[in-house]
């Protein structure tokens, strides 16, 4: 068994970080682009009901310490979707991320990823940039509960919830996603932030708000691990600014089993996996750690 294998509750991974969802991961052939950089598994773009175009342009922009987008859930839709899925799952493994507007539609939506032979389904309970969806339905404990129990009643796979920062009572969420039957939480999603134009005296983004992402919110996100790691005793995932092997080993160390790479896939390269398992290897060896398992945690010892 390899240095760097690791498992989410019943999903194995050869190495500990994943792609997060909405970088590399609308087709098929992307998702599988990624395992082949050396990720431990891919999870897919979040996807709807129906097809959806996302906000208009301008959508995105690059700030100091990372980056702000309002996409707007883009996607060709569930149905649609079925063909990247069939494309990647033979490579490798892929978490389908959905994102629905109540707990029917995200119980239906789950229910295509395990037909698509998703190994896990992840929920999007944190996106803050779409009307209706992530944020504003993630941050009501008693929602987040009926949510994750009525896709646990649907599926037989793993069924993982994304959390949002973006909130005063993250522990009390997680604890409401724990009691509704999650099998992993994975936080953090992106800060809710903005940007405005001093030339044209308005917001940037066409959405107004987006999501702030890259090195600035990895404390943020180390710290909502560390902090859930206490209070929740399913598997953590953690994500959130991580660009290399010691990002990787502070969530790690926080209590993450494993981890997930966005923004740095964009700035880096796919070539960001291989850099941070190589980087993670060699500090185990140096000090002593025989598996990512020993490490989970550390920190709080």
């Amino acid at each position: 068994m390899s240095t760097l294998s690791t498992a989410v509750g019943k999903v194995g991974l050869k190495t500990p970080g994943m792609v997060a969802s909405g970088i590399m991961d609308e087709t098929g052939a992307s998702m599988v682009r990624m395992l082949k950089a050396g990720a431990g598994a891919v999870v897919s773009k979040s996807i709807g009901s129906e097809p959806k175009a996302g906000h208009a342009n301008p959508c995105f922009t690059e700030v100091e310490g990372g980056l702000v987008n309002a996409m707007g859930l883009p996607g060709p839709g569930i149905e649609l979707f079925a063909e990247e899925m069939a494309e990647a799952v033979p490579h490798g493994n892929i978490v389908g991320s959905v994102a629905g507007g109540n707990a029917d539609e995200f119980a239906m939506l789950a229910g295509k990823m395990e037909d698509y032979k998703a190994c896990a389904v992840e929920l999007n309970l944190s996106c803050p940039h779409a009307k209706g969806y992530g944020m504003e339905i993630g941050t009501d404990p008693a929602l987040v509960k009926s949510i994750v129990a009525a896709v646990k009643s649907a599926v037989n796979i793993p069924v993982w919830v994304k959390l949002t920062p973006n909130t005063h009572i993250l522990q009390q969420i997680a604890l409401a996603a724990q009691d509704g039957g999650a099998d992993a939480i994975v936080a953090i999603n992106t800060l809710k932030a903005m940007v405005i134009s001093p030339e044209f005296a308005k917001p940037f983004l066409s959405n107004k708000f987006g999501g702030l992402s890259g090195p600035a919110v990895k404390p943020v996100g180390v710290r909502a691990i560390y902090d859930l790691k206490s209070v929740v005793s399913v598997p953590l995932v953690g994500v959130g600014g991580i660009t290399n092997w010691r990002d990787a080993a502070e969530y790690i160390m926080a209590g993450a089993d494993a981890f997930q790479i966005g923004s740095a896939v964009l700035t880096d390269g796919p070539e960001v996996f291989a850099k941070v398992n190589d980087g993670l290897e060699k500090f185990m060896k140096d000090y002593g750690y025989g598996s990512i398992k020993s490490m989970v945690g550390a920190a709080h010892e």
